[in-house]
């Protein structure tokens, strides 16, 4: 399951990639330089939850390798 980073930073990604797009064809340089750090940050948000969760979920399973 998701985390909200995980699903914060994949919406950036999308966002930032839109923005691209816009930018490329309107031929806005800042709303083209905008979108390409909203996505790399995105990217990295989503980065940060997916450690997150990975690190949650092994520690849980160390806890039930205990328990038993």
């Amino acid at each position: 399951m998701w985390n909200k980073d995980e699903v914060e930073g994949s919406a950036k990604m999308v966002k930032g990639k839109a923005e691209q797009a816009v930018g490329r064809a309107s031929e806005d340089e800042v709303l083209t330089s905008t979108g390409e750090a909203d996505e790399d940050e995105g990217d990295v948000q989503e980065g940060v939850g997916k450690l997150r969760r990975k690190v949650g979920e092994t520690v849980e399973n160390v806890g039930k390798s205990i328990k038993r």
